[in-house]
């Protein structure tokens, strides 16, 4: 059968990452695409593994060549997914699954409007503050501002929730994997015919309360958080630091 393209797309520091790699441990036939980027390896990032690390030379080689299937520029660097990651998945009947931006995103989906897209979002913008600051401990180096910009940029990432199919909210690791996992497994029923076992319509009722159109009421204290909606229209600033932060 044909392999199902999802996207998924978050903020950076929400833990996107952790819930894919969950995702992997416990769905067979999900290809996962390795994204080339120019920018340096992080901590105990190795190349091949987390990304393909290259020059921004020969990624703008790459873009010359018509190679990607979508790249962005986010914070000063390239990142893009390789055409061969998707043309691979599909010899072998595997889903792919894309961890991209959202202006990659769009581009994939422009394309490709087939694609299953999936956003997720941190709960509050006090936990997206701690998980990067945490992961930046962990890598050696705290840089506040760039923090700062991370943080700014999330709200904006954010605003761009209304162009994907599904929304996560990741604050309990355990629950939003089993989400995520249910949306894939849906996903598989409705377009393959795939089973789902005795699971069926359990799985299929976690993956529908997860659909844009199903998600209002547990988005709106998140994206008010964020101050996206809500508020009385007054300024919101969601990214001072806490006395109880550290």
């Amino acid at each position: 059968m044909a392999g199902i393209l999802f996207i998924i797309s978050a903020p950076s520091g929400s833990g996107k990452s952790t819930l894919v790699t969950e995702l992997r441990k416990q769905v067979t036939g999900v290809e996962f695409s390795i994204s080339w980027t120019t920018r340096a390896p992080r901590g105990s990032e190795e190349n091949g593994r987390e990304y393909h690390f290259t020059t921004r030379e020969e990624f703008e080689r790459k873009i010359q060549a018509g190679e990607f299937l979508e790249h962005a520029e986010v914070f000063g660097n390239y990142y893009g997914t390789a055409r061969q990651s998707l043309d691979d998945a599909r010899k072998q009947g595997y889903d792919l699954l894309l961890d991209i931006d959202v202006q990659g995103a769009a581009q994939v989906r422009e394309s490709m409007p087939e694609a299953v897209s999936i956003f997720v979002l941190p709960p509050t913008p006090k936990v997206l503050r701690t998980r990067l600051r945490n992961r930046s401990r962990a890598e050696g180096v705290v840089n506040e501002a760039e923090l700062y910009r991370r943080l700014s940029e999330a709200s904006k990432e954010i605003e761009n929730y209304r162009q994907y199919g599904y929304i996560l909210v990741n604050d309990i690791l355990d629950r939003a994997v089993a989400q995520l996992e249910a949306i894939v497994l849906s996903e598989r029923y409705y377009r393959n015919g795939e089973a789902i076992a005795v699971r069926s319509s359990r799985v299929l009722e976690v993956a529908g309360a997860c659909r844009l159109e199903n998600t209002r009421e547990r988005l709106k204290p998140v994206l008010e958080a964020f101050g996206i909606e809500g508020n009385s229209g007054q300024q919101h600033l969601p990214f001072g630091d806490d006395p109880d932060d550290d």
